[in-house]
């Protein structure tokens, strides 16, 4: 019961600080999850290959955390001065997986974008503990420069948590509390503390700031620029037939006919995820401009992100997309012809698929269809099956799977490919009613009043229906930091209608309806 306790402790903090309402409470609890987790990390790496090597040469150790805690100080001191940069970092930062050995296993992590996140914490929270009097923004005295941190819609902050927030906190402390009976506790410490506690932090800063328009824009200007960057490396690797990362798909790509492009990532299915979330966001703002020669540039981007999605030959990205351009129809024009064209274009994707099948494959199986997903599904309901209250355990499926099903090891690595089968083996029930309580308040917060309200919170409402269609028959829901994001920057905006009518009458192009 010890990882599941400290687990439960740091979820803790990190729960609080999305539920808490004095800014000043919400700052201690920030910075103690800050400190928490990687000292609960230190402790689980504490036999790791990486921390033996600094623990047998003491000055290199040093010399790392030196460099580090400066470079977050660096970081703290210009977000602290200038906040939109810190929106700029993590969409600048969000992409990038560093491969690090964490108990015994690889583990592709994003460790930029922790120092930003870390940076960030400390340049919102150290002003909420010295600020006189607590609570009061800067310029209501005049005694600091105006700062874009706390939302504009109150003086006081952010407007005030709701049952979004509060579910958020309910599903990070669940997790950690099911790691105690799990038979895989390493895999659910590393989900919290990469992934749930980091990610909580940032939802708290982002949803902090005052994001107009302008602001949504370059952010969408830097994500676009990163996309294309992105998307130029996976078609060098196409024409070299040479990809950089992933040893797995490497062999696949030996083995069979077509070839799959990933990129700077490890994986096609995910970087297909961050080419569907850019193009559905570059399309809204297509959508809502006026400008015919910012619509055809835009257009042309979009053509060349499009291109690299197709090379990642992933089927559960399409199907995101489809869903994303659909939602934007509907929230642009009629709900009614958006459901008509999406049905037509699912029919014939049907129809060619069975052609596809029986003219090359001489008939196969819904699994070999679904790339083995029917058969993970089915496994994974039996799992659920054996214990349907309270589940297996959280980060147990992989395991579970494996010897259930007598499954090798890399299958059972893919096992997790559907999050609603994954939440409901491992967590139960419980989990799973908590998982489905969480979407509900997710997309009623995103999609209430969003219909025809401009580019902004359209675009992060369809992406985010993407995102969670792609979860559905793949995998990392909130262990993907653009589901926090989105959430935070669509909350924000959500309670900021007038800010963002008063903003957008002054930016050609981005008036909302």
């Amino acid at each position: 019961m010890g990882p599941a306790l400290a687990l439960t402790a740091c979820s803790a903090l990190a729960a609080g600080a999305l539920v808490v309402r004095g800014d000043r409470a919400r700052a201690w609890l920030l910075l103690s999850a800050l400190l928490v987790a990687p000292a609960i990390l230190l402790v689980h790496v504490a036999d790791s290959d990486q921390v033996r090597t600094l623990r047998d040469q003491p000055a290199l150790a040093v010399a790392a955390g030196v460099l580090g805690l400066a470079l977050i100080a660096a970081l703290a001191v210009v977000f602290a001065r200038m906040p939109t940069a810190f929106p700029v970092a993590v969409v600048a930062t969000i992409p990038f997986r560093i491969p690090i050995a964490v108990g015994g296993s690889a583990s592709n992590l994003l460790l930029p974008l922790y120092l930003v996140i870390a940076a960030g914490a400390m340049a919102w929270a150290l002003p909420q503990l010295t600020r006189r009097p607590p609570g009061t923004a800067p310029w209501q005295d005049g005694s600091a420069k105006p700062t874009r941190w706390a939302s504009p819609s109150r003086r006081d902050g952010a407007a005030a948590p709701g049952w979004l927030e509060g579910l958020l906190a309910a599903v990070l402390l669940l997790y950690a509390i099911q790691t105690g009976y799990s038979d895989d506790s390493d895999r659910a410490l590393e989900n919290v503390v990469f992934f749930y506690v980091p990610f909580a932090m940032l939802y708290v800063l982002l949803v902090r700031l005052a994001w107009t328009p302008r602001l949504a824009g370059i952010s969408l200007g830097v994500l676009t620029g990163l996309a294309v960057a992105l998307a130029s490396v996976g078609y060098v690797e196409y024409a070299t037939r040479h990809l950089l990362l992933n040893p797995k798909v490497i062999a696949s790509n030996q083995l069979e006919d077509y070839f799959r492009i990933n990129s700077l990532f490890f994986d096609p299915n995910i970087y297909g995820r961050f080419l569907v979330i850019v193009l559905v966001l570059l399309v809204a703002w297509m959508l809502w401009r006026l400008r015919t020669r910012d619509v055809a540039l835009a257009g042309i981007v979009a053509a060349f992100l499009f291109g690299a999605l197709v090379l990642t030959l992933s089927q559960s990205s399409f199907m995101a997309l489809l869903v994303g351009l659909a939602v934007l129809g509907a929230l642009r024009w009629s709900v009614r012809w958006a459901l008509g064209i999406t049905a037509a274009v699912v029919l014939a994707a049907l129809i060619a698929l069975a052609l596809g099948t029986s003219a090359f494959d001489g008939g196969s199986s819904s699994n070999e269809a679904t790339s083995g997903r029917a058969d993970l599904i089915s496994g994974g309901v039996r799992l659920f099956s054996g214990q349907p209250v309270q589940g297996l355990g959280s980060g147990s499926f992989s395991r579970e799977y494996r010897r259930a099903e007598s499954a090798s090891a890399e299958r059972a690595t893919s096992a997790s490919h559907t999050i609603p089968v994954t939440v409901a083996a491992e967590q139960g029930l419980i989990g799973l009613l908590a998982y489905l309580a969480l979407l509900v308040a997710a997309l009623a917060r995103l999609f209430r009043g969003a219909a025809r309200a401009g580019p902004v919170r359209s675009g992060i409402a369809a992406a985010f229906a993407a995102l969670v269609v792609h979860t559905l028959v793949y995998a990392a829901f909130l262990e993907d930091p653009l589901a926090w994001a989105l959430l935070a920057v669509g909350s924000a905006v959500a309670v900021l209608p007038a800010l963002a009518a008063d903003t957008a009458a002054a930016e050609p192009g981005l008036e909302p309806e």
